[in-house]
């Protein structure tokens, strides 16, 4: 990965790449930071323009439009991507719009970032996977917008095992844990219903780490072993508007129809050993993601609450001063981090999106695919379908179809 040199003045003549986006609650916010920053840090083939924002309530998209520096707003997905001042769509919508809006895109001649998990079913993915493939000719890229990647500590894990710093690959241990539902008040928002979300815990987190854990392990999930839970059946539905995240209980009640929790064991490709924990019920834990590789040589560990450190033990070194040593992420000659602060100035969540506007624009302006894209989306579908399928047969072990 090139380590650009920190820019000067946002605008340096380069053309301009004009993005729309649909969905402007939690991740429409993240992903207009990473816009509005990108190409104020890094040199860039060409410019981001934030041209569009799209919503169902106007003056809110308005006001979203406002704040984060949007030129216009829209009300209807399908006006945005025919907007000709519109070269990019980005997708921040629920799983279940996602499939509709991108094959639009792709179909308009667009290129096209949609937020993860690509789709709601394999179904869905398979669509736009081949749909992706197709604009490729016609030279449209579409990526997943799966950012852990893009935490420069991530990115270094995955070089060092890529340089056979672990060795051959044994076990890779993933838990994604966080508390926001433990309160079985919280409303019904649209993450707790299938139709909306496609699956709970599993999509929403396991899609992160099973994403996370092949890209850093450079291996695929061959098959898995899962189990799958719903703690609380029934919640209040929710009263006004709700970004998915937060929201007040009405009078009436729904059913809760996706999982709490998943945990699931896998094999790679390779024969090593997987273990997955995705729950939004681990009381105390807001945002742990946590991944560990043990090989024959040596082992990685990262916590994305203490996202600028990786933890490395070399397995080669005599035992009387072997052990996990911290590995301070923030030297100009590591992933990203030539365009930020002097070492020691760590880096946030917010900058995984900028890391990630980056790549993309580069792919765009070069013509290559860039990574993750609609066919790695598919991919980890393909994954979540496994798990589901293995939990609904008491944990059968159960292949990954390719």
């Amino acid at each position: 990965m090139g380590q650009p040199e920190q820019r000067d003045e946002a605008g340096d003549g380069s053309p301009p790449l004009g993005v729309g986006m649909v969905g402007y609650a939690f991740m429409g916010a993240a992903h207009s930071q990473g816009w509005r920053t990108v190409g104020r840090v890094f040199d860039l083939p060409r410019r981001p323009v934030l041209a569009a924002v799209c919503g169902r309530d106007g003056a809110a998209v308005r006001a979203m439009a406002d704040r984060h520096g949007w030129a216009a707003a829209e009300t209807d997905w399908r006006a945005l991507i025919e907007r000709d001042d519109v070269d990019l769509v980005d997708i921040c919508t629920p799983g279940d719009s996602h499939a509709e809006i991108a094959l639009a895109a792709l179909a308009a001649g667009k290129h096209v970032l949609c937020e993860k998990p690509l789709a709601n079913t394999v179904e869905e993915a398979e669509a736009m996977a081949g749909a992706a493939e197709a604009a490729r000719a016609r030279g449209q890229v579409a990526m997943v917008g799966f950012n852990y990647r893009r935490v420069p500590a991530a990115a270094l894990a995955r070089s060092m095992v890529a340089e056979g710093r672990l060795g051959e690959l044994r076990h890779v241990r993933v838990a994604y844990l966080q508390d926001w539902l433990t309160d079985p008040e919280f409303p019904l928002t649209w993450r707790l219903r299938k139709e909306a979300a496609g699956s709970g815990a599993l999509g929403d987190l396991g899609a992160h780490i099973v994403d996370l854990a092949q890209y850093v392990a450079g291996e695929r999930l061959a098959g898995v072993s899962a189990l799958t839970e719903t703690f609380v059946r029934e919640r209040p539905l929710p009263e006004g508007a709700s970004s998915g995240l937060s929201g007040a209980g009405g009078a009436g009640r729904g059913a809760v129809t996706v999982d709490d929790a998943a945990l699931f064991t896998g094999r790679f490709t390779t024969g090593a050993l997987a273990s997955f924990e995705a729950t939004r019920y681990a009381t105390g834990r807001k945002n742990a993601l946590r991944i560990e590789l043990n090989g024959a040589r040596g082992s990685l560990s990262f916590d994305l609450e203490r996202l600028n450190e990786l933890w490395y033990h070399d397995g080669t070194e005599p035992d009387t001063h072997a052990g996990f040593r911290r590995i301070l992420v923030t030297e100009s000659d590591h992933p990203y981090l030539a365009a930020w602060w002097p070492p020691g100035h760590g880096l946030g969540y917010e900058h995984t999106f900028v890391h990630q506007a980056r790549d993309l624009v580069h792919a765009v302006a070069e013509g290559t695919q860039p990574l993750p894209s609609f066919a790695d989306g598919l991919q980890v579908q393909r994954v979540l379908a496994a798990v589901e399928e293995s939990a609904a047969k008491n944990s059968v072990f159960t292949s990954v179809a390719v």
